[in-house]
């Protein structure tokens, strides 16, 4: 698993971002809350909570979900499959702008299209030559959310090698594609009441963990120089 993207701001924190960890964080449940622990109490100077995890059997870093032979449990509605687990590290990004991100198809996250594209926007992200990826130009109707009911020209991330997959270079370069090609279509969206607080914060910026990809974009600049560079979770004892 590869560790990708920025490291929130706490100036951005908020209730789809509250600790400081990348954005593509490669650890486990266990390891995410042992993290969070510590930080929340170093952060309050309290004492961190009494937690205990338990240890995984039969598991090791270099496992992907169909490796374990067990079955798929939706931790989400529009995580629907291990596909699209894989892919939302990235394409969640697209929920802070008015491309839908696929909510409302069979195939949530691995979506993303508006009515106003057209033929461009395939080929152009193709040229990129982006790693593990490759895009298929493809038309949907969602159900719900953003443009329910009509229909959305748009692509459908295939992830060709999971290994080479970078999820949030992928989606950054996604975004900055559509607002090149769609200037005066693209938007970025303010929050939804009922997700957080910052109502009057671009989405984006909360998504991101600051405000540095939206001025990017906005500026013409390439937001892919924002990314540090990918760096991979090593194969160890940590079974938890």
């Amino acid at each position: 698993m590869g560790v990708e993207g920025p490291v929130l701001d706490s100036a951005f924190a908020s209730f789809v971002g509250r600790s400081p960890i990348a954005q593509r964080h490669g650890l486990t449940m266990g390891e995410l809350a042992t993290v969070v622990n510590s930080t929340d109490a170093a952060e309050s100077g309290e004492s961190p909570a009494d937690l205990s995890v338990v240890e995984m059997i039969g598991w090791d870093r270099t496992m992907w979900w169909s490796d374990t032979g067990l079955p798929w449990v939706l931790p989400s509605p529009n995580i629907p499959t291990p596909e699209s687990a894989l892919v939302f590290a990235g394409t969640g990004l697209v929920e802070g702008t008015n491309l839908s991100e696929g909510r409302g198809t069979t195939r949530p996250f691995e979506l993303v299209g508006a009515p106003w594209i057209d033929r461009r926007f395939a080929p152009a992200l193709n040229r990129l030559g982006l790693p593990g990826v490759v895009f298929r130009e493809t038309w949907f109707s969602p159900t719900f959310h953003k443009y329910a009911g009509e229909v959305v020209a748009g692509v459908q991330v295939h992830v060709t090698d999971r290994a080479a997959f970078e999820s949030v270079r992928t989606a950054v370069c996604l975004i900055d594609i559509a607002a090149r090609l769609y200037p005066g279509n693209f938007a970025w969206r303010l929050p939804d009441r009922a997700q957080v607080s910052q109502e009057s914060t671009p989405f984006i910026d909360l998504l991101w963990g600051s405000d540095a990809l939206r001025r990017t974009v906005d500026a013409g600049g390439d937001p892919v120089s924002l990314l540090p560079p990918l760096a991979l979770v090593p194969a160890g004892s940590t079974r938890y």
